[in-house]
């Protein structure tokens, strides 16, 4: 096993996580709530360093990546564990699955670079559970990766603390995050964590650079009132910058959370609506295949820039990150930094 980055030794051979926002007290022989960072004998371990539950080549619009490296493949990966308990999680057989419990392959950081590159992949995305419980192994693979050109992405419930992201901002580029909600209510209940802690995460990773887009999973009766989904879009436009391309996706019924239909159409397209109206320069919906919304348009004439059909799409309107009608300067990354 490899011992973990960002702890600190404490009396009686515990040990304080200072790796999420969680900020475990880990008696000996326990894990965080994380279920993968193990306590033994005063020391913290990275149980899952090089263990891999899920390999795919992914079209990074999957992620969802609309500004970012768009029209490329991202290889990406996924181990077990998360630090968030969300009763709708997608994937709850691997976020709530047991290091014994599951059959995982090993995969090192050397290792999945090349495969990377050899999928003509322009990026890798540690994705389907929580990257930031991999941080030793994202770490060392996102440090190769960049050395040969490729663009990195957390798909991350935010959850991180702001001295483990400066120490990944050197080989991170991109933090597609969740913003489950609005409210500390509905993170309490519904993840078993807090709202602030994603929020300043979002922050900080902002400031270091790194590109981002956000993700909202529209949930009937618990996060879909106006008011906060206005509060919601006012604070990215305040704090992350009117140019963040916001993702706001369909609901269907999964793990813990069969008791609500799916969302409505029509109240993702008020939420689109609305933020057009805020000032929000790229909203987009997701879950709704073949919508409209789905697509890139210019925020100054409306021409289409980047239309979507699936994971594929096409540019008819861009000339390198340029409208081609009007010249309006689109916030888009097309090659790595």
């Amino acid at each position: 096993m490899n011992e973990a980055r960002q702890y600190q030794k404490k009396e009686s051979n515990a040990v304080h996580c200072s790796l999420c926002s969680h900020r475990c007290m880990i008696a000996d022989t326990k894990t965080g709530i994380c279920g993968v960072r193990r306590n033994d004998g005063g020391t913290l371990y990275a149980t899952t360093y090089g263990l891999i539950s899920s390999e795919a080549v992914d079209p990074i619009e999957k992620k969802p990546r609309f500004h970012d490296l768009p029209g490329t493949r991202s290889y990406s990966l996924g181990g077990i564990g998360c630090n968030f308990h969300c009763e709708h999680c997608q994937n709850w057989h691997i976020s709530r699955a047991k290091n014994d419990a599951i059959r995982l392959a090993t995969l090192s950081p050397e290792e999945g670079v090349r495969r990377a590159i050899e999928s003509r992949s322009s990026s890798i995305a540690w994705t389907y559970n929580e990257p930031t419980i991999w941080h030793e192994y994202t770490l060392d693979m996102g440090t190769l990766a960049r050395a040969r050109g490729l663009g990195t992405i957390y798909v991350t419930n935010g959850y991180i603390t702001e001295e483990a992201l400066r120490e990944l901002s050197p080989m991170l580029g991109a933090f597609r995050v969740d913003l489950k909600a609005f409210t500390d209510e509905f993170y309490k209940k519904i993840c078993g964590a807090h709202l602030q802690p994603v929020l300043d995460s979002a922050i900080v990773a902002r400031e270091l650079g790194m590109h981002i887009e956000t993700v909202t999973l529209v949930i009937p009766g618990l996060n879909d009132r106006m008011e906060e989904i206005d509060a919601l879009i006012r604070w990215v436009i305040e704090h992350l910058g009117p140019e963040t391309p916001m993702h706001f996706s369909r609901f269907h019924p999964d793990y813990k959370m069969t008791d609500r239909a799916a969302t409505p159409v029509a109240t993702l397209e008020k939420i689109y609506e609305r933020a057009k109206e805020l000032g929000l320069r790229f909203p987009y919906l997701g879950n709704v295949f073949n919508h409209p919304y789905e697509n890139t348009y210019c925020p100054v004439c409306k021409a289409p820039l980047i239309a979507r059909q699936g994971y594929s799409c096409r540019f008819p309107g861009l000339d390198g990150d340029t409208c081609k009608n009007c010249g309006e300067h689109i916030e888009i990354v097309h090659h790595v930094s």
